[in-house]
């Protein structure tokens, strides 16, 4: 895998990490520089896109929301000469509480673009609309 490749896996797995330990701003942190789509025609920025995060994912008295998303099946197009890339994967969101068995309770495609910036990869574009399949949300999200 070349090194431009794991750079760019790494932030799929930073952003995974993030969620997972409920360090939400610095989650958003990584999509500072990518426009979001949420729903058809309907893009945000980082900071609504924290917000959102703010609203609606129940954090616990571990300060985590208790999840883990795994991400797989990465498929990754690099243009090295332009500095872009891009990558779509899946992705399962995993929960378990004290009240939930371990359970899966989302899962989805993310569609990601990249560009290399004074050499740094960084997000430029995500897609969150590509969610395929829903479990129990009731331990994960403020309704």
């Amino acid at each position: 895998m070349s090194t431009s490749a794991i750079q760019i896996c790494n932030l799929l797995y930073r952003y995974a990490e993030c969620m997972d330990s409920g360090q939400l701003v610095e989650a958003a942190e990584l999509f500072r520089h990518a426009r979001i789509k949420v729903q058809s025609q309907h893009f945000i920025d980082h900071t609504a896109l924290l917000r959102l995060w703010q609203q609606r994912i129940k954090l616990y008295p571990c300060g985590t929301p208790r999840t883990r998303h795994v991400i797989s099946n990465p498929i990754i197009d690099i243009d090295e000469a332009s500095g872009t890339a891009t990558i779509r994967a899946c992705y399962t969101v995993l929960q378990a509480t004290e009240d939930l068995p371990l359970q899966p309770i989302a899962a989805g495609r993310y569609l990601d673009e990249f560009e290399r910036v004074d050499g740094v990869w960084r997000f430029s574009f995500r897609d969150y609309s590509k969610l395929d399949m829903l479990g129990d949300l009731r331990a994960h999200l403020v309704v």
